[in-house]
This record gives structure tokens, C-alpha cells and sequence, in this order.
């Protein structure tokens, strides 16, 4: 790679190309010549410069076109214009517009490369700054809005999370619907150099096949029935920032390959249209489906497969980590606190034993939605158990090891009469309990949720 600045000059003239390219080189600058205005966008389009230096009146292609152009592609590039007939209000016009510089021909060389130097200057502070900005907004966001949860298993998925949220690769999370998938993409774009743009989304199994066509790669009039104007799709709203496809394994065949096309080419098409256009988004996907069983089944694409499984994220489910429930049964109160502008409620112990030992098939969202029932059920601040939705406190019973019809109880019958054995040794006291059977808590209550007996809790 090149220290040199580049800098890439436009003008209708080869004579002026070759004077420029000829004095920029031997002041230390890599530069980059394009005969005409049209040759000049042809240059922006398909490279990045540090400074663009372009001559103002040519034919078509205008240097203010130029200069719309390198503003688009990216608003710190400087650009300088310059012109034989300048005026002052050319002058003012140009700079409003976004130039970084207007000089008049004839000019000395001295004074084009100090105008040139300062820009390099200029653009570097800018750089630097936009980095500093988005390192400060990027820690304040990660400490707001890092995900809850200190099982082992949630923290490494973090820590991949956080590793790759820098870059721009392709990730796919994975895992049951209700895991918070959307929340952990949301915290990869909070960690990624794209913060400051936008966070779209959309779930791919939410919408019909045409509309979901639409809304991805926008359209243009007339293109279908009820399109009386040009439409402008996800994929370029996202400019210069994250796409979040949420289920992206319900997308149909037909849409599989054009976001194929996305993610190997960085263009799409809207639909109707012609001509692609450019993709500046970090994609995330998402899914509860196995897509490679999917893949089996000719329902899912192995090569759209493989362009999304960049970077693999698999969330696990809540019934693995049951360490985290505390955790997130405390924030999910408090916050429903702070919505009703109320003091957080509490569980009692025996609502809080329903809830650790539940096999919570929903997930977090599942108990997001359970305690919000409660907290609205509940006329005091100390929830019971008979606030809660009925399937989490519905038990079945089981009969005893010496009530067994067979004579050979198996060793996980013989595991759940010790335990229980244990348990009403120590009162009924989990912790304690578990430090007689030399097991984890959380152990206790997976274990428990099996057995599906009641069990009456000392405080």
C-alpha cells in the first residue's frame, strides 16, 4: 500500500491532465487522471481518493456534478474546482456546494500544491475525528446496551460478537425464536465502525413473496399494479450501515438469489429496473431453522448458505442457561418499573421457584412476557406464583421410588429419591441442598424441573 495522497484530476483537456500528473507525482502524489466529466464520475464510482481536483465547466458532466458525486460516495473527500472564468459568486456558489476550494486558471504550481497539501491535512483531522466519535459512541452504546446474561456459554457468544462487530464481515445468529437474536445484532452494529449509519431490519417471514421483493430492493413506477412511484428499498436506505434479515431461512427461492447477488456483487436491482444499485451495508442474518437440514430439503441454497455463515453465532436457549435468569428477571422488573413509573415489584420464593425450574420453550421473550402478566396481575409489590401465567406453575405429579410397579428403579430414579432425600434433610433449603449434593444451584433447579415435585421453600 501507498503513504502517497491521492488525488484524482478531471479535466476536458490532456494537456492540462498532463502538466497536473506530471507536477503532482514529483510533489509526492499518487494521482489518478480522467479526460471529461463522464470519465470522472466513471473514477469516483470505482475508487477512492484522498483529493479531487476538477475543472468546473466541461461538457455533460459539470464539475459541480463532480463534486455532488464525490459527496455521495464519501462527504470527506475534499474537492477542489478549478476555472478560467471565476467570479465571486461562482466562488460562493462552489464553496456552499460542499467545495473544499475554488481557484482561478492561470495558477502558479506553488500555490495549487499548497491549496492541495492543506486538503490532505484537512481530510486527515476529519478521519481521525470520525474515528474518535465513533470509538466514544461506540464504548457509551456497548455499555448501555450490552446484552444481559453471565453464563458460559452466553459469554463467549458475546465475545465473538465483539471480536467481529469491527469489521464488515457477513454474520449469521442462530437459535430458537425468542433467544434475542435481534439483540445481539443490534450490539454488533452498536460495536461496528457503521454506527453512526442505520439499523434496518425486517422479518423475512413476515411478508408475501412480491411485497418482501419490494421492500428489500425497492422498485420503480409502473414496475407492478399499485407502483405509482419509484420506491426505495431496504438494501439502500441501509447505506452506510447494518440490514438485520431477521428469518432469513423463510425466505423463498426466488429472492435466495438476488440476495445472493447482494452479497457477492454489493449491487441489487429494484424491481422493474435496469440497472443495479451499489450496496454499502453490513449484513446480518438470522434464523431458528437448521439451514443445512434446509439445504438437505432443497428449501435453502448451500451457495447463499456458505455467503451468510461468514461468521456463526449460535444463541443458546434459556433452559441452558439458567444462570442468567436471575439476571434478566431483575432488569425485565425494573424496567417495567420504570415504564409505569412505579417501584420495581418482587417475586415471592414460590413464584421464584416456578420460574427457575420452567423449561421456558419461548425463551426470553417468553419470560419478558410472563413477568409483564404478573406485574399487571398482581395488586401488590410481592408477585405470587398464582400471578403467573398458569403453564409455568402447572405441575404434574409423580409417584415415589418405593410406589414405582417396577422392582429395578432405574439410577435416575435412585438420583431424584436421594435428592429429595437430601432436600427435605435440609428443610427445603436449595442453596443448601446443593452444597450437600456437591452440585450448582442451577443444577438443582434443571434437575427439579424434571422431577416436577412441589417443594415448600424455607426463606
Amino acid at each position: 500500500m501507498s503513504n502517497k495522497p491521492s488525488v484524482l484530476v478531471v479535466d476536458d483537456e490532456s494537456g492540462i491532465l498532463d502538466t497536473l500528473r506530471i507536477l503532482l507525482r514529483n510533489e509526492g502524489f499518487d494521482v489518478t487522471t480522467a479526460q471529461g466529466g463522464k470519465a470522472g464520475l466513471e473514477q469516483i464510482r470505482s475508487g477512492q481518493y484522498d483529493i479531487i481536483l476538477s475543472d468546473v465547466r466541461m461538457p455533460q458532466v459539470t464539475g459541480i456534478d463532480i463534486l455532488n458525486a464525490a459527496r455521495e460516495q464519501d462527504p470527506m473527500t475534499p474537492v477542489i474546482l478549478m476555472t478560467a472564468q471565476a467570479s465571486l459568486q461562482s466562488a460562493i456558489s462552489a464553496v456552499n456546494s460542499g467545495a473544499f476550494y475554488y481557484i482561478q486558471k492561470p495558477f502558479s504550481n506553488d500555490e495549487l500544491v499548497a491549496i492541495l497539501r492543506r486538503a490532505c491535512e484537512f481530510r486527515a483531522v476529519r478521519v481521525e475525528n470520525k474515528q474518535l466519535k465513533q470509538e466514544i459512541r461506540r464504548r457509551d452504546k456497548a455499555a448501555v446496551s450490552r446484552p444481559i446474561g453471565k453464563s458460559k456459554r452466553f459469554l463467549e457468544v458475546l465475545k465473538l460478537a465483539e471480536h467481529v462487530a469491527p469489521t464488515d464481515s457477513t454474520v449469521l445468529i442462530q437459535g430458537e425464536s425468542g433467544t434475542g437474536k435481534e439483540v445481539i445484532a443490534r450490539y454488533i452494529h452498536n460495536l461496528s465502525t457503521r454506527v453512526d449509519g442505520p439499523f434496518m431490519s425486517i422479518n423475512c417471514g413476515a411478508l408475501p413473496e412480491n411485497l418482501l421483493e419490494s421492500e428489500l430492493f425497492g422498485h420503480v413506477k409502473g414496475s407492478f399494479t399499485g407502483a405509482v412511484r419509484d420506491k426505495q428499498g431496504l438494501f439502500a436506505a441501509a447505506r452506510g450501515g447494518s440490514f438485520f434479515l431477521d428469518e432469513v431461512g423463510e425466505m423463498p427461492p426466488s429472492l435466495q438469489v438476488k440476495l445472493l447477488r447482494v452479497l457477492q456483487e454489493r449491487e441489487a436491482i429494484p424491481v422493474g429496473a435496469t440497472e443495479a444499485i451499489p450496496v454499502d451495508v453490513r449484513i446480518i442474518a438470522a434464523t431458528n431453522r437448521d439451514l443445512e437440514e434446509e439445504i438437505r430439503r432443497a428449501n435453502f441454497r448451500s451457495d447463499l448458505f456458505y455467503r451468510l455463515n461468514v461468521i456463526a453465532l449460535n444463541l443458546p436457549p434459556l433452559r441452558d442457561r439458567r444462570d442468567d435468569i436471575l439476571l434478566l428477571l431483575e432488569s425485565f422488573l425494573q424496567q417495567l418499573a420504570q415504564e409505569s413509573n412505579a417501584d420495581p415489584k418482587a417475586l415471592t420464593s414460590e413464584a421464584m421457584d416456578a420460574v427457575m425450574v420452567y423449561e421456558w420453550p419461548g425463551n426470553v421473550r417468553e419470560l419478558e412476557n410472563a413477568l409483564e402478566h404478573a406485574v399487571v396481575i398482581s395488586r401488590s409489590n410481592l408477585i405470587d406464583a398464582a400471578a403467573l401465567p398458569e403453564r409455568i406453575t402447572k405441575r404434574r405429579k409423580e409417584p415415589l421410588v418405593a410406589e414405582r410397579s417396577y422392582r429395578n428403579p432405574t439410577l435416575e430414579v435412585i438420583e431424584r429419591a436421594y435428592i429429595m432425600w437430601v432436600l427435605q434433610a435440609e428443610g427445603g433449603n436449595k442453596t443448601r441442598a446443593a452444597e450437600v449434593l456437591g452440585i450448582d444451584p442451577s443444577t438443582l433447579y434443571r434437575k427439579l424441573s424434571r422431577y416436577e415435585e412441589q417443594v415448600e421453600v424455607k426463606a
